[in-house]
């Protein structure tokens, strides 16, 4: 019994294995923030974003998603439409660097083993381990601690539609609410700071990224011919 379990296992994770289909490919678009400095425009790309991403398929209605992007983010209050951030004039830049993994969905099925038009709104989530300078704001200039790191939730809204047998296009743009309110210098963490603190202290900071993703197919299809 013990012997005709594992044979059903192994056999039952090799045809899966055999179905599996894999992404790699590149992001390359847009970044912003969303803060307490400058506009509070969602979707507003100012600074240039790009990486790197892979996907297993596990399913033509879902992937396991893995990536790194990295890009600048920057707001000035002076472009801001709120009389008292105009008023304020504090600005900053930062630089931001992520590892994101996490499942990505499929409104419709996504069969890379057909040979028929594939295309499909999608969305992603899951967790995101971010890099970012650790900034405070004197003089309405940004200054920079050092490194610091924290987490954030990715939400993803993309279409995507395959454009050859082997290579994938897609448009997506994904928000990350990130664990940390100190993002643009309003609240640095360190006590002898707290003066300089300033803005909503009980809202973390959010950023962007949105562009186009290309990926490139390859492995294993399953063969339907009879034999």
């Amino acid at each position: 019994m013990k012997k005709l379990f594992i044979k059903i296992f192994v056999l039952t994770f090799l045809s899966t294995s055999y179905a599996q289909i894999h992404e790699i490919g590149v992001f390359a678009g847009g970044a912003n923030y969303v803060g307490d400095v400058g506009k509070t425009t969602y979707i507003d790309p100012n600074e240039l974003g790009f990486g790197l991403l892979y996907k297993w398929n596990k399913s033509p209605r879902h992937s396991y998603r893995f990536s790194y992007i990295q890009g600048n983010i920057k707001a000035n209050d002076l472009e801001s439409e709120a009389a008292n951030r105009y008023l304020r004039g504090n600005s900053f830049k930062n630089n931001i660097k992520e590892l994101s993994a996490g499942l990505e969905f499929n409104f419709f099925p996504f069969d890379l083993h057909s040979f028929e038009m594939q295309y499909t709104p999608y969305v992603f989530t899951g967790l995101t381990y971010f890099w970012y300078d650790d900034l405070y704001i004197l003089n309405q200039e940004h200054q920079s601690f050092d490194r610091n790191k924290s987490l954030a939730i990715p939400m993803v809204l993309g279409f995507k539609g395959r454009i050859t047998q082997t290579l994938v296009l897609g448009l997506e743009v994904g928000a990350r609410y990130s664990f940390t309110d100190n993002l643009d210098g309003s609240n640095p963490e360190k006590s002898d700071y707290a003066p300089l603190r300033f803005g909503n202290l009980n809202s973390n900071d959010w950023y962007f990224f949105s562009g186009f993703t290309l990926t490139y197919t390859f492995g294993e299809n399953p063969c339907f011919c009879p034999n």
